[in-house]
């Protein structure tokens, strides 16, 4: 009954990911991202249920990433909490851009090692669950470790990612599992440029196809549109399990990124939760 408990709530905190990595910092969900574009990249993102009912959600993720000519660098460090199971990520990322011809062209290729730890709280069990010996399974595996692939082409125009992530929960049957984990991440995106300057509107549409293990696969499906020579972002997308996100920010002087995004609650979860909102701080150092 309680690993019941342990696997339904941990998936059903998988299933919306932070929304950051879509089009603000997709190094969070492809390796091969790290290191795009000039500069030193730090980005921070908070999520948390809009109500404060027990055991909601709390996700916390950090990247730093920098490009070195054809290399790029990056951390990935992911923290969640979702009623009494917490999952906790660090990584470190390899990747290599090679460039094509022309249009900014590129080929990527990323992979991440780390470590990981999925641990129950012994505190948000009644008494009577406190010996249960599948808890104390589930604790006793402590660190161990994993890695995560990923594979883009990226240009002025056409984008395309594909990455394997959670490679170890993929590929090893664990005779523990009750925290679902993503399996795949596939996008496609395409950037439309209108006018220049002040006046200018950059659109990108994007169309996602991902999966989470034991669980039907999802899709995602959005636009992220610019204005003010990218200075104010508006970004919205539907997903697959009846919810939408909508997204607000702002770029200071091309350093200082503020993202801020809401959730409204998947169709398993209306009447019970107000959503979920999102913040992304972005800070650029070095920028061209």
């Amino acid at each position: 009954m309680l690993g019941t408990v342990l696997f339904s709530g941990t998936a059903k905190s998988q299933i919306l990911p932070l929304n950051a990595q879509y089009f603000q910092n997709r190094y969070f969900a492809n390796p091969s991202m790290a290191g795009i574009g000039s500069g030193l990249n730090i980005n921070a993102s908070l999520r948390k249920q809009w109500s404060n009912i027990p055991g909601a959600p709390l996700t916390q993720g950090i990247t730093l990433d920098q490009q070195l000519d054809k290399v790029g660098l990056g951390v990935n460090v992911y923290n969640e909490k979702a009623g009494g199971i917490q999952i906790t990520k660090a990584m470190a990322t390899f990747a290599y851009h090679l460039p094509l011809n022309e249009r900014d062209q590129q080929l990527n290729f990323g992979v991440s090692f780390g470590t990981s730890r999925e641990r129950f709280d012994m505190s948000s069990v009644h008494n009577s669950d406190s010996n249960d010996p599948s808890i104390a399974r589930f604790n006793d595996r402590g660190y161990y470790f994993d890695g995560d692939f990923g594979a883009s082409y990226t240009s002025d125009g056409l984008n395309i990612e594909a990455a394997l992530p959670n490679m170890r929960s993929v590929l090893r049957k664990d005779d523990i599992n009750y925290a679902d984990k993503p399996t795949f991440y596939t996008a496609i995106s395409y950037k439309l440029a209108f006018g220049s300057g002040m006046d200018g509107v950059n659109l990108e549409p994007k169309g996602v196809f991902r999966g989470i293990k034991n669980y039907k696969n999802l899709w995602d499906a959005g636009v992220n549109a610019n204005f003010a020579d990218n200075k104010l972002t508006v970004m919205g997308m539907y997903h697959s399990t009846e919810n939408a996100t909508v997204g607000f920010g702002i770029n200071y002087m091309k350093s200082l990124y503020i993202m801020a995004y809401y959730n409204t609650a998947t169709s398993a979860l209306k009447g019970n939760t107000g959503g979920d909102f999102e913040i992304n701080l972005r800070f650029n150092l070095g920028r061209k």
